[in-house]
């Protein structure tokens, strides 16, 4: 398993050792023991689910108080994290990565950081875990295209997004 850092404080790419032959593949998607030895110590207490066309992006939501870690089990997906630690030398900046079914990347995002993904293939399937359990009254977001941030988005028209991010 390799873990490298981002360019901010705090998100980490991993990459899971796959050991393919000729039924498929298989790979380990999270090891306490191995995650904690690279800096992520959370204890993960629900894991979601998302399947989404291409053209759909999600985001950007965050919970000061939630870790995510996330990672695209089919399809493609650009994934974006934005610092929002008011007290970070990175506030406001973000980094993404390139996350499929093909490359088995994850992406650690930390506790402050708000994520977001658009999707690039046809279909999309994301699973991601959380270190605490969804509660709306926690929940933030920011415009997927705020001007203060300017993630580049790989996007040739207008992204389909739900109501509430839109409505942000």
């Amino acid at each position: 398993m390799h873990f490298s850092k981002s360019k901010l404080d705090g998100p980490i790419v991993v990459e899971p050792d796959v050991f393919p032959d000729d039924r498929g593949y298989f790979k380990e998607t999270y090891s306490q023991q191995k995650y904690a030895g690279a800096g992520i110590t959370e204890t993960f207490v629900q894991d979601n689910v998302s399947i989404s066309s291409r053209g759909v992006l999600r985001g950007l939501h965050y919970d000061l108080r939630m870790a995510k870690l996330v990672q695209c089990l089919y399809g493609e997906i650009f994934d974006a994290v934005v610092d929002m630690r008011e007290d970070s030398a990175t506030y406001l900046q973000w980094d993404a990565y390139t996350l499929s079914g093909e490359n088995h990347r994850q992406l650690y995002v930390p506790a402050g950081f708000a994520h977001g993904f658009y999707v690039l293939s046809d279909r999309a399937i994301v699973s991601y875990k959380q270190s605490a359990l969804y509660d709306p009254q926690f929940e933030r977001a920011v415009r997927w295209n705020d001007p203060r941030i300017g993630i580049d988005w790989p996007i040739a028209g207008p992204p389909v997004l739900s109501a509430k991010d839109a409505s942000c």
